[in-house]
Order: C-alpha cells, then sequence, then structure tokens
C-alpha cells in the first residue's frame, strides 16, 4: 500500500514552490519509507533562530522563498533520525523529480554540512 501526506505536510506544503510539491507529492507514493514534511517556506525570524542554533549555517535559504523541504522518516508514529532511513526517500524524491523534469538537488549529497531532511529546487532553473 503507498503511502500518503498527511494533513500536518500538507499544512508545512503551503506557499511552497508547485513544481516541489508535485515532487513531494510523487515521492511519497514511491517511497519504501513513510516521511513527513517537517518544514516548507521559512519567515526570516525561523531562519534566523535555526543560524543561532546551528541548525542552518546561511540566511540565504531556498526555504525563505519556498525553494526547498525538509523531510523526514516517519515510523511507528514517529520521526527518526537514523541516516540510512534518509536514503530510501531521497531515492524517491529523485525518481520524482526525474519523471516530472523537476531539477532538484538533495542536502544528503553536500560535501560540507550534509542535510539528510533537506531537499532544494536547483537555483539555476528556479531562481528566487
Amino acid at each position: 500500500m503507498p503511502y500518503h501526506l498527511g494533513e500536518r505536510s500538507r499544512r508545512n506544503l503551503r506557499d511552497v514552490n508547485p513544481d516541489l510539491v508535485a515532487v513531494v507529492e510523487m515521492a511519497i507514493r514511491i517511497s519504501k519509507v513513510d516521511f513527513t514534511v517537517i518544514e516548507g517556506r521559512r519567515t526570516l525570524a525561523r531562519q534566523k533562530q535555526l543560524l543561532k542554533s546551528g541548525a542552518t549555517r546561511t540566511l540565504r535559504s531556498r526555504h525563505l522563498t519556498g525553494h526547498a523541504v525538509d523531510l523526514a522518516p516517519w515510523v511507528d508514529g514517529a520521526i527518526r533520525w537514523d541516516w540510512p532511513l534518509f536514503y530510501p526517500i531521497a531515492r524517491a524524491m529523485k525518481q520524482a523529480a526525474k519523471d516530472q523534469n523537476v531539477a532538484l538537488r538533495w542536502g544528503g549529497d553536500w560535501k560540507r554540512f550534509r542535510d539528510g531532511p533537506h531537499f532544494q529546487l536547483k537555483w539555476k532553473y528556479y531562481p528566487a
């Protein structure tokens, strides 16, 4: 049985770029791991809070423009942070993006400050 987005996840996708929303919606249906949308578009105040806490390193986040989402594995009714669970989500997101011709980047592929939950539309094709 395919997974589906819950009410909270849908709420967190409000104000996110429609192409990215479509990728998330397809990915949840093909993912081998259930996931939740932790965060979509952010306010500058929220971004500053995350910078201060060390959870981010920039004030130029794609979240500020609705071009990024954070997803996390949802297992037995709770968010899990085990890195191995992020890989099947990333595979589903990359496949959904490819199928819809959407240029996507996964934070888990970054060389520094790897960010497993983070997926963003590529700047080149989706300027702010």
